[in-house]
């Protein structure tokens, strides 16, 4: 699933495909971020979830997007039109990195995944044991 491109160092980039993300340029390439060299079964796994997440937990993912978008960022002149359903903000942010780290457990499943809005900021949400643990704009601090 994941073509790893870059193994020089400990830390480890790759790539795969989203089966429902999209990209900047509208694409379904998205690039892995691993901190050690160990944890390529354990990316393979964290991919396997992210291309599995239930239409439930996408609809959950954007509810929180709306809630960034709707209090705008950077881009003072982006300002979200109403939407026919929670999906539609989609049209308006992008992702295209997911970082894996050292598991606490490594029957779990922990990732986060980054991207951007229109309205100007990052936004990120992480996903912990399949579950929606955070979405926001401070997913690194989390």
């Amino acid at each position: 699933m994941i073509e790893w491109i870059n193994k020089q160092h400990e830390s480890w980039e790759g790539v795969f495909r989203s089966s429902f993300f999209r990209n900047e340029e509208n694409s379904s390439e998205f690039t892995v971020y691993i901190e050690n060299s160990s944890l390529t079964d354990y990316a393979e796994k964290c991919v396997e979830s992210f291309n599995n997440l239930p239409d439930s937990l996408i609809s959950d993912i954007c509810r929180g997007i709306i809630k960034y978008a709707e209090k705008g960022g950077i881009n003072e002149e982006f300002e979200l039109p109403e939407l026919g359903n929670v999906l539609d903000i989609l049209q308006y942010c992008w992702f295209n990195t997911v970082y894996v780290s050292v598991p606490e457990k490594m029957d779990s499943v922990r990732y986060i995944v980054e991207g951007e809005g229109d309205w100007g900021e990052s936004i990120g949400f992480i996903i912990e044991n399949n579950q929606l643990a955070y979405v926001g704009i401070y997913y690194l601090e989390y």
